[in-house]
């Protein structure tokens, strides 16, 4: 009978290349807040050209400010729990955004669909990780709330998520508020004593999970997913905020800002440079990118989803 050689280090090497592994999902969990390469040659100074923008644009943000109010946010919020809109999968999703113009986005005439991937491949490009991938190809999706039967483009789309509630100071530069500041003069919720003091409805650090920014894709989102999908607290962030630009950019309501939110902010800020500068990319092969982000999207949603 032949001896029986037992190997007494490959219990120690299997270690070894465990701890290896782990290292590197640590590495590769970490480096979803390093800064973004893609972009490094892009002119920056092209995109959101809000003062020059066209007519289109200019309407959007005016009617956009004159009707988010604390009442609309509130029916908004109600009316979205109250029922089911559809039951489908994530690029059933992605292909019926497709037939959406956005009326708010001065920086692109492509399809929804493209800037979908245009934004996912250039944070697969940088080496990010996965999550932060599906996040990037799912993050407007929320502007099927259009196509849901909404008030209008002015409740779904638009880089200007607002917190409401507060009225911004007409001495801070929020952009694009800057540019149409005038329209808030005639928001029913402009002259409110209360609303109109430094932190309104809302108390010192109260955190953002306590405060109701403008109802759109971003909001509207981010209710569909938070219980849909295992996206990490960080993703859900991206989502939620990627267009309160008042907060990532300008610095505004860090006053009610809580310790988590310090997370939320970097994920935000993280995120950013792929949704915005993404968009001068060639487009892209959509039927040959299918099949890699179909098999991404099933790692963190089920087949289908309630919208």
């Amino acid at each position: 009978m032949p001896a029986i050689v037992i190997n007494t280090h490959a219990g120690h090497e299997l270690d070894t290349v465990s701890d290896a592994v782990d290292d590197v999902n640590v590495l590769k969990a970490k480096i979803w807040d390093s800064r973004s390469e893609f972009d490094s040659t892009k002119d920056k100074t092209t995109f959101r050209q809000y003062e020059t923008a066209c007519d289109r644009v200019k309407n959007f943000y005016k009617e956009q400010h004159e009707k988010q109010t604390v009442a609309f946010n509130i029916k908004a919020r109600t009316e979205f729990k109250s029922r089911k809109r559809a039951r489908m999968g994530i690029w059933q999703a992605m292909e019926m955004l497709d037939t959406l113009v956005d009326e708010s986005d001065p920086d692109t005439e492509l399809s929804q669909i493209e800037h979908l991937l245009q934004t996912a491949e250039a944070i697969r490009r940088d080496g990010k990780p996965e999550w932060m991938q599906v996040t990037g190809l799912i993050h407007d999706l929320g502007k099927l709330l259009y196509l849901f039967g909404s008030e209008g483009q002015w409740d779904v789309v638009g880089i200007d998520t607002v917190l409401c509630g507060r009225i911004p100071l007409l001495s801070v530069a929020l952009s694009p508020i800057k540019t149409y500041t005038p329209v808030l003069r005639w928001q029913p919720d402009f002259h409110d004593a209360v609303y109109s003091t430094q932190y309104g409805i809302y108390e010192p650090n109260c955190g953002l999970d306590n405060v109701m920014v403008s109802w759109g894709h971003d909001e509207y989102l981010y209710n569909v997913v938070k219980n849909q999908s295992s996206l990490p607290a960080e993703g859900l962030a991206m989502i939620r905020y990627h267009s309160f630009y008042p907060w990532h950019r300008e610095g505004a309501y860090t006053h009610l800002m809580n310790e988590k939110d310090h997370v939320a902010l970097e994920a935000a800020r993280a995120f950013n440079p792929y949704d915005l500068y993404s968009k001068s990319d060639e487009p892209c092969d959509i039927e040959k990118l299918r099949p890699y982000y179909e098999g991404l999207i099933v790692k963190f949603f089920p087949s289908e989803i309630d919208w």
